[in-house]
């Protein structure tokens, strides 16, 4: 009876070892990021597939927008951030720790809209564009949205309603960085930056809030990462460039914004591509970032190193697809060199 007790004990043993074991083989090392939803689409693919390469890796992101991720990275509540806003040196200089910009990939910012009867791409001009946003410009058939577009039957009296972000954004600041290279005007009244006081229209939160105002509201028109609008079928406008062609988002037009992107950028990646001379360059490109800590000790830091690396390698081929463009490959060396000089240290 004792013996029986004992082998019944030992197996008890067993079986809570066993389980515990598998316990500690499923406990992930959990990396927390929050920022953009300017690149989530790829993050978010990104991320899925990592943890396949990397077994024992999960990597939880937040879409925030922007100004969040910065605010969240700063305060150390995450253990990285995400911005297409390169931070300000006055930003930078309230960190502790150095921060690096580690450029992922390139986008651009889509002018869509939403007008009844209206399924082509329509020509707009710089000076339209602030015409519209500036609340100038009412109604769609206007004539100086008509006399671009005389293909085009614009619905009579219909009018223009504007979509905008309504939370601290990466998006907000390529897109008024953009309105304000077109528009000195525009700049001295309004400014640009991650939020600015809009003179018209409706907000909406991230990407998926001003895709949402746009789809939902006969006349709209926004601004919104080139991903968000292509997988919901949005319209995208055709923007004259400085060479004088009207061209769309994509990602050959955005690679050709970034095509002196190594002449242009400093050492720290921190530069703009917007309203670019190249020839076929799309004029609201950007890059976008992932903002982490020069010295990340330990075995998270390591983790975080590893990603970045594959990011910048075998991640790249994941960007076209989803329509983003993949970094110049005159950058890519310089990206690596920066990866490899963080220090994870104990």
């Amino acid at each position: 009876m004792v013996r029986k007790s004992m082998d019944i004990l030992k197996i008890f043993v067993l079986v809570i070892v066993a389980v515990f074991s598998q316990v500690g083989l499923s406990k992930d090392l959990l990396i927390n990021g929050a920022g953009a939803s300017f690149p989530y689409p790829l993050y978010s693919k990104w991320f899925s597939e990592y943890a396949g390469v990397k077994k024992g890796v999960k990597i939880n992101y937040q879409s925030i927008g922007s100004g969040g991720g910065i605010r969240q990275f700063m305060r150390g509540t995450t253990d990285f951030g995400a911005t297409d806003a390169p931070m300000k040196d006055k930003q930078l200089a309230k960190s502790k720790k150095t921060i690096f910009h580690i450029p992922t990939t390139l986008g651009a910012v889509a002018i869509s809209y939403n007008i009844p009867g209206v399924k082509q791409s329509l020509k707009l001009t710089p000076e339209v564009i602030i015409g519209l946003f500036s609340g100038e410009i009412t109604q769609w058939d206007d004539k100086k949205i008509t006399q671009l577009n005389p293909g085009v039957k614009m619905p009579a009296h219909q009018n223009v309603i504007v979509a905008h972000r309504s939370d601290g954004s990466g998006t907000t600041s390529v897109f008024t960085e953009y309105l304000a290279a077109i528009s000195s005007d525009w700049l001295k009244k309004y400014g640009k930056g991650k939020a600015i006081k809009w003179p018209t229209g409706l907000g909406g939160k991230g990407n998926e809030g001003v895709t949402g105002l746009i789809r939902n509201n006969p006349g709209a028109i926004g601004y919104v990462e080139m991903t968000y609008a292509i997988s919901n079928k949005l319209q995208m406008a055709q923007i004259k460039n400085r060479s004088g062609e009207y061209v769309l988002p994509g990602t050959g037009s955005v690679s050709l914004a970034a095509s002196e992107a190594k002449a242009q950028a400093p050492h720290d990646y921190r530069l703009s591509i917007v309203d670019s001379k190249a020839k076929g360059a799309y004029p609201i490109s950007a890059f976008t970032y992932l903002l982490v800590h020069k010295q990340m000790p330990g075995q998270k830091g390591k983790e975080i190193v590893e990603f970045l690396k594959w990011a910048v390698g075998p991640g790249q081929k994941l960007a076209s697809p989803l329509h983003y463009s993949p970094l110049p490959k005159s950058l890519i060396e310089s990206i690596k060199k920066t990866i490899a000089s963080i220090e994870t240290k104990e």
